[in-house]
């Protein structure tokens, strides 16, 4: 059954229809609506299956996704955006590092074990958000401890026994208890060290803290011979050794980040932690594996690499299907884990597959190269558009960057004269043709003041004329 954490993730899914998943994806990516669409079904299918009848539930199996198209189309930031929004475990994989040289049949279990590590990091950083306040609360008094230690008679007595008092006559003849004076001082004082500490005046302080000494025996043991999902040898003999403290002296502000980790262990309980995020890699878990036209291939009866590329889509296939896999956090079954492959397919086409493997992607999508018009609407629509994020980044020196309706197009213009010159990669021109055009801009800044900075067509031929009509400088500097 699902976790509460789990079941108020998949709660959040509930009001995420197929048409605002594809809404909220259009947010940051332009076009390839068929993509979109497709990815939008295969998540509402995860919520669709929770609620399924318990008998049929387990035999739903999740609508893996081949994304065909060229680089830099939105194939990668279409399943990271999924994930994102929806608060799925997600990690990206490149399936040709499993056919690098030395490494034919590299451990493909690996991005299973990456996405729990991933699992784990979520929902620690969820729960961490949670008991925030708390845990700031309890190391600003550890702080205050450290900077102003309580006096010696003002600790608390052993049970049982009643805490000496010492009575001091005044010269009036009036009697006083001089313990209860050195309270009073000492939270008169620890009060106003508070609100320095709150109003941010004591973070140059220097204090001493206790924190955990680094074992000397720190080493990486060899995995050969160590059985899958052992991990680092050295890791588990730690968990068995004393932990041993060492003094060290530290500003307040390394002080509240070291002791607010060690706050955040005592408030949250890992192993909650551990079967909420296992729970969550098996029910929402996304595995997007890039480049997995590299790994097919025709059938070769003399060996060579197509007998490597063959080999990795075999080990591919059982995690696909469905399996157990052994981490160092327990077993994860990967029946319902989300699978969106995305390739080229240049060379190669999604039959070169070997049919096993084929069957388990029964939904291929074929997303559209970017043209011209695209570009422009790349520039502009987004929320996080460069021209957006370039505007920022000049703000922050005081000045103020803006960009004419004609001075996009030519951008737009250049980039893809260039994509269709010169290898296509898709909306990554933008960058290179970006930087180029604003590298003076930026590094003139400060110095040049706060003059507003206007891009218009002109300002983008001058600037990029020479290099997008010289052949040579094209290939090296866009």
């Amino acid at each position: 059954m699902p976790t509460n954490r789990t079941e108020q993730v998949l709660a959040r899914l509930a009001d995420l229809t197929p048409r605002k998943i594809v809404a909220e994806l259009d947010r940051y990516i332009v076009g390839q609506g068929d993509a979109k669409k497709a990815v939008a079904i295969a998540l509402r299918n995860r919520w669709r299956r929770q609620r399924a009848p318990e008998g049929i539930r387990e035999e739903i199996a999740p609508n893996n996704i081949i994304l065909i198209g060229p680089t830099g189309v939105g194939k990668t930031e279409i399943a990271r955006r999924l994930a994102k929004f929806t608060g799925a475990p997600f990690i990206k994989v490149e399936a040709s590092k499993f056919t690098e040289v030395g490494y034919v049949g590299r451990d493909v279990e690996g991005m299973v074990r990456d996405l729990a590590e991933s699992a784990i990091d979520m929902v620690r950083h969820e729960r961490e958000h949670d008991v925030e306040d708390l845990a700031n609360d309890k190391v600003d008094e550890r702080i205050l401890d450290l900077l102003l230690p309580p006096p010696a008679d003002a600790a608390p007595a052993p049970a049982g026994e009643a805490a000496p008092s010492v009575f001091v006559v005044s010269p009036t003849g009036g009697v006083t208890q001089e313990q209860d004076q050195a309270r009073d001082r000492h939270k008169r004082t620890r009060d106003k060290l508070k609100q320095l500490l709150l109003d941010g005046q004591l973070e140059q302080r220097e204090i001493e803290i206790e924190v955990a000494a680094s074992s000397p025996g720190n080493f990486d043991v060899a995995q050969q011979g160590v059985p899958e999902g052992m991990g680092n040898f050295a890791e588990m003999l730690e968990q068995f050794l004393p932990k041993r403290k060492k003094k060290r002296t530290v500003t307040v502000a390394d002080a509240r980040r070291i002791l607010l980790d060690e706050e955040f262990d005592k408030l949250i309980n890992h192993d909650d932690v551990v079967a909420d995020a296992l729970d969550r890699v098996e029910k929402l878990g996304i595995i997007f594996l890039d480049e997995i036209d590299k790994i097919a291939g025709g059938k070769s009866e003399m060996g060579g690499p197509d007998v490597s590329r063959e080999g990795v889509q075999r080990d591919l296939l059982p995690i696909v299907e469905g399996s157990n896999v052994q981490t160092k956090y327990g077993m994860v079954k990967t029946d319902h884990v989300l699978f969106i492959a995305a390739g080229a397919f240049h060379v190669s086409k999604p039959s070169d597959l070997i049919p096993e493997l084929q069957g388990r992607f029964p939904i291929r999508v074929e997303l559209k190269p970017l043209t011209e018009a695209d570009f422009v609407r790349i520039m502009t629509e987004p929320e996080n558009a460069l021209t957006k994020q370039y505007q920022a980044l000049i703000a922050a020196e005081g000045a103020e960057l803006s960009f004419t309706e004609d001075g996009i197009g030519e951008i737009a213009r250049t980039a893809a004269m260039v994509n269709q010159r010169m290898e296509n990669i898709g909306a990554r021109r933008l960058h290179t043709v970006m930087t180029t055009l604003l590298e003076d801009v930026l590094y003139d800044l400060p110095e040049r003041g706060t003059e507003a900075v206007k891009v218009d067509a002109k300002v983008v031929r001058e600037r990029l004329k020479a290099i997008s009509e010289d052949e040579d400088l094209r290939k090296y500097i866009l």
